[in-house]
């Protein structure tokens, strides 16, 4: 196994534990820990002034460090007092997975962490991102019971078939921006590439909207009033620029709703608007709005329609419980209302999360067909008859029989035994010698075996996946892309030598480095380079040693000349010297 497990982790079904990989924590070099400190020191020094309460006690309940990127087994033996785990990804993973891990109380971390050159904001999800913003909110108890409840409802969330593709292509954009290297041209390519699939998206999916209102919340939330926000987002609390622009006029500030959900966001750009909360209690309120919207509570002949829209493993719960899980490929619809659904290759029934003996995807290999509603003329539906009423219709064990059910499909073949539910309703019916028809549609025929018809008036729910996580092989993820280590050459590890000499320096594991030494061969060979400096500053201003601050201040002028667009990072490094110095 590629990680530790804990209780929290153990009970994870088998198709999620397919997205987790080692944390490889001995990969992180010296320049990425300077990275995770220097976003950590700048972001707490800040945030501590505007972020919701819960994100600094998140911090110290969490046990994250401020000066060293976390390690997922200390993380998950602080995280399981609060009731959560963590576990290590390779980048984005697909929505429904990602929430599913959200309802199993699992925060799923990206376990690399962004370039020097992107410390300030990166598409890509990082441990920056996942570990230092969402994992402190979860300390709050009404937070991470949103979180856990969003997971829930959003797993069930329907995609359309377009989903996957934008979500490979922002898959794609996140690994070649974070990518050393990376020619502007393609990166141009995959943005323009991302523009036009949003653009033609049609009508946005379940998904795509409870997506929205992940965004609007989860990663780019406000909480308090609209004329003093706080912040606990985790995209805001985790990029340096993000946090200090949504707290200025430029961003407009919007009342919470769920028209949240149908509101666009573009993952390259800094958000124009964003959305606040009064507290964390309203964001379940709205999410339990949206749920109610969903086929997953709404059912029908819309919730069908999702499902064979998805082309994709779903589920369709009838009025008696009964489930059918597989991939939808056709309704017949009279009055506004499906009158037969049908799948298309293995499918399996269940009932109440368990497949029924019998009803797996062998024995129904090619598909599942069965009318829905209530028989012509009858004003008694079959799942309402008592034991005398079944045999008074004729519905009983080797009678033949033809059922005809409001709008025009017949079922007519010799009844072989009926199979119910925990209440004792009749939730199928098989039949031999059995054909179903509508009109001069044929729908089954006597050689294609036993007809095994659902019962139920009408269909309750539809949602993404099995009912039966067993019933169906879901170990079938395939990363078409991974993230791209690109190979270091001698300067770039000697680069790495020289941080690690000062972090080993400033922890007190060797005091013989000498620091004037390091910044010489930081003039003459990396001279671009402006974190190792501003961390040779904070070291020389500790030891009141001012002509070597003074040395360090000239060259850092030098790299804010030749390069203005780190000048501000600089200014920042320098300033929270000063201020830890003071404090």
């Amino acid at each position: 196994m590629s990680y530790e497990s804990n209780p929290i982790l153990d009970k994870l079904p088998k198709h999620l534990k397919q997205f987790i990989k080692p944390q490889n924590y001995e990969e992180y070099t010296a320049i990425d820990q300077a990275v995770w400190r220097y976003v950590m020191r700048k972001n707490v020094d800040y945030l501590s002034k505007v972020a919701h309460k819960s994100y600094v006690d998140g911090l110290r309940k969490t046990g994250i460090s401020i000066d060293h990127i976390p390690n997922m087994y200390g993380m998950n033996r602080i995280l399981k007092e609060i009731g959560w785990a963590a576990v290590a990804v390779d980048g984005f993973i697909p929505p429904s997975a990602f929430m599913e891990f959200q309802a199993y109380n699992v925060l799923v971390i990206a376990s690399d962490i962004r370039q020097l050159e992107n410390i300030e904001y990166t598409p890509a999800p990082d441990i920056i991102h996942e570990g230092a913003g969402h994992a402190p909110i979860i300390a709050n108890p009404e937070y991470a019971e949103y979180l856990r409840r969003f997971g829930e409802i959003g797993c069930k969330a329907i995609s359309s078939a377009k989903d996957y593709d934008l979500y490979n292509a922002v898959r794609h954009l996140s690994i070649i921006k974070e990518a050393n290297g990376t020619p502007q041209s393609e990166i141009d390519e995959a943005e323009k590439h991302i523009e036009h699939l949003q653009e033609n998206m049609g009508e946005p999916s379940e998904m795509a909207l409870i997506r929205n209102l992940h965004w609007w919340t989860v990663e780019y939330g406000l909480i308090g009033t609209v004329d003093n926000p706080k912040i606990y987002g985790a995209g805001l609390l985790s990029s340096i620029g993000e946090s200090t622009w949504c707290m200025t006029d430029k961003v407009k500030k919007i009342p919470y709703s769920i028209e949240a959900a149908h509101t666009e966001f573009d993952i390259t750009k800094p958000q124009p608007q964003l959305f606040v909360t009064p507290d964390f209690a309203f964001l379940s309120q709205v999410l339990e709005d949206f749920a109610n919207t969903m086929a997953v509570r709404t059912g029908e002949l819309s919730g069908i329609k999702k499902l064979i829209g998805s082309k994709a493993l779903g589920t369709i719960e009838l009025s008696t419980g009964l489930q059918i899980s597989g991939e939808f490929s056709n309704v017949i619809e009279s009055k506004g209302k499906p009158i037969y659904i049908q799948t298309t290759g293995g499918t399996a029934l269940a009932y109440r999360e368990k497949e029924l003996v019998g009803h797996s995807t062998a024995h129904h290999a090619d598909g599942f067909g069965s009318p829905i509603g209530n028989l012509k003329g009858i004003n008694i539906a079959i799942e309402n008859m008592g034991p005398r009423d079944l045999k008074a219709y004729k519905i009983y064990e080797g009678e033949q029989i033809a059922l005809e059910f409001e709008g025009g499909i017949k079922v007519e073949g010799t009844i072989v035994t009926g199979t119910r539910n925990l209440m004792g309703e009749i939730i199928l019916i098989t039949f031999e010698n059995c054909t179903v028809t509508q009109g001069d549609n044929v729908l089954f025929q006597p050689e294609w075996g036993l007809y095994h018809m659902a019962v139920g008036q009408k269909i309750v729910s539809a949602y993404n996946g099995p009912a039966d996580l067993n019933s169906f092989d879901l170990m079938t993820h395939q990363i078409t892309e991974s993230t791209i280590k690109s190979k270091k050459d001698e300067k770039r590890l000697e680069l790495e030598r020289y941080y690690e000499q000062i972090r080993h320096y400033r922890e007190g594991k060797n005091t013989t480095v000498s620091r004037t030494k390091v910044l010489q061969a930081l003039k003459k060979e990396h001279p671009k380079d402006w974190l190792l400096p501003v961390e040779l500053y904070e070291l020389a201003k500790q030891d009141n040693n001012q002509e070597f601050q003074q040395e360090i201040l000239q060259h850092l002028e030098n790299i804010k000349r030749d390069n203005p667009k780190v000048g501000h990072l600089i200014d920042d490094g320098l300033q929270l010297a000063d201020t830890t110095l003071v404090s």
